[in-house]
């Protein structure tokens, strides 16, 4: 893996310095930028709009726009802090789009820098990538340092007394918290050396040297509805989610599992992009923990997961790809001509269960999901309809706005029985009673599903059970304004667990 530690920095210094921004768009408490002030003399910061990510995606997506409002954020703090200093000519945020292996050691060559700092990354392409910037820049005299920055304790910071990574999850988070303190919550100062900021360069060699920031349309992407949906943007979204949460944060362990209520912090797309650090929320809910906050101790436990999860790809990535438990690749998944049918109407939400449409219908209009639905829908997926939970891990890679590989593989192992510290394979999720307890009232399935709103609060969780005048008082058609089920999930549980037969007992 490409990753040096810190440079010393009493005998390590550098004229000039370029940060490239990566996982972590904001100035306050980051690794690589506080190093990088504290080590150079001249500091510019960039990020690459990276082609090898951006091709891939569709044209409309929510996550490209999120990236350029927080590349904004960047940019406006930038300008104030520039003010603040008296400064003619402001730091601004160095964007380009392109391909990272190029654009970086040609930033690295034009500005004359010496060092490039960055973040670590732990996803198996951007460690390829991240080794193969190492030798482009090598090759034109140009070091290049990584940190940690998006997790608390990474890689093999946490081993097991065997020396081996944990693979359950209760024993790594007692070791993680045994291990915390306030050096590893500590944040890294900005103030001290912003004025190591320089301004960005106008021209470089005579040339004009570009420092607007790129319009979605010159990107090739079309808007999207994400202003629509009023997710506060950028590093001060983040805070102004942070400050609202942290007033109900004592009722995180009561409130988060019900979707229709205001019961988590929706901060998980501000940490998949690093608009705030993990630090400033891990060392909030550890202090409340401490304090006795019962809710807050939950939400750290969410947090470590992350870690956990991130832990689990960095030292095991054949799960990017693979089951972590090899063996339950042995599975046969449904596929074919059916298979495909039964996975379109689990994507467009027509599987006739309200709950688990409803949570498709909020993933494919918003691109959030509640995680109680992920666990409901990911297990319908897998062990309803018997279709490989790669199909549903690709899904979610597309539409979430917080997707993350190291968690979005993690949940779905989990819950497809597969990985690491998993649901026993003979778990099955009823998505009716999950309706009934997470849902009682149907007030989330009636957002979504607003033709069932005439159903009762019994009918409204299973409609083809409901009485057929009840259903015509509601102007209930199955299989017209709403579909039928499309599996018996009485039946659909038997076949799950003969399915998972096959790793059952485990040949020796």
């Amino acid at each position: 893996m490409s990753i040096q530690l810190a440079p010393n920095e009493k005998s390590l210094r550098y004229q000039r310095g370029l940060v490239w921004l990566r996982r972590d768009l904001r100035l306050e408490d980051n690794a690589a930028l506080y190093r990088a002030l504290k080590v150079c003399e001249e500091v510019l910061i960039c990020f690459v709009l990276d082609r090898a990510i951006l091709d891939a995606l569709p044209r409309a997506d929510r996550r490209v726009e999120f990236i350029l409002a927080s590349l904004g954020d960047i940019n406006a703090s930038l300008a104030a802090w520039s003010e603040q200093q008296g400064r003619a000519a402001p730091a601004q945020l160095i964007v380009r789009h392109g391909f990272a292996l190029e654009e970086i050691p040609k930033l690295a060559t034009l500005l004359r820098a010496q060092a490039v700092f960055t973040n670590h990354d732990y996803e198996p392409h951007a460690i390829a990538r991240d080794a193969q910037v190492r030798g482009a820049l090598a090759n034109v005299g140009v070091s290049f340092h990584t940190f940690k920055d998006q997790a608390i304790f990474e890689q093999q910071e946490l081993l097991t007394q065997q020396g081996k990574p944990y693979t359950v999850f209760t024993p790594y988070k007692n070791a993680w918290l045994k291990k915390v303190d306030a050096f590893y919550l500590r944040s890294y100062p900005l103030a001290p050396y912003a004025q190591r900021l320089i301004a960005t360069p106008t021209s470089v060699n005579g040339q004009p040297f570009e420092t607007r920031l790129p319009a979605l349309q010159d990107l090739d992407f079309e808007p999207t509805n994400l202003r629509e949906l009023n997710i506060p943007l950028g590093s001060s979204g983040a805070e102004q989610l942070l400050a609202d949460f942290e007033q109900r944060m004592s009722h995180y362990d009561s409130k988060r599992d019900f979707p229709h209520i205001k019961g988590v912090s929706y901060l998980g797309v501000h940490l998949r992009f690093g608009t705030i650090s993990i630090r400033r929320v891990a060392r909030l809910a550890h202090s409340a923990m401490q304090a006795g906050d019962k809710g807050a101790g939950v939400w750290l436990s969410a947090l470590i997961w992350r870690d956990f999860f991130m832990q689990i790809l960095a030292n095991y990535p054949h799960v990017a790809e693979h089951s972590f438990k090899r063996q339950y690749d042995a599975i046969r998944w449904n596929k074919g001509k059916q298979a495909k049918e039964l996975f379109d109407a689990w994507c467009q939400g027509k599987t006739g269960y309200p709950l688990v449409d409803a949570a498709m219908l909020q993933l494919n209009t918003t691109g959030f999901m509640h995680n109680r639905l992920r666990m409901v829908v990911g297990s319908f997926l897998c062990k309803d309809l018997g279709l490989d939970w790669r199909w549903g891990e690709a899904y979610f890679a597309q539409h979430l706005n917080d997707f993350d590989l190291a968690a979005n593989n993690g949940g779905w192992q989990w819950v497809a029985s597969t990985g690491c510290d998993a649901q026993p394979y003979f778990r099955v999720f009823n998505p009716i009673k999950q309706s009934e307890k997470f849902d009682a009232d149907g007030k989330f399935i009636k957002r979504y599903l607003p033709q069932l709103a005439g159903l009762n609060n019994k009918d409204i969780h299973a409609p083809w059970l409901a009485d057929p005048l009840d259903l015509q008082l509601a102007d209930i058609r199955l299989g017209v304004n709403y579909p039928r089920p499309i599996v018996d999930h009485s039946e659909t549980r038997a076949a799950a667990i003969a399915r998972y037969a096959v790793i059952a007992k485990p040949s020796a």
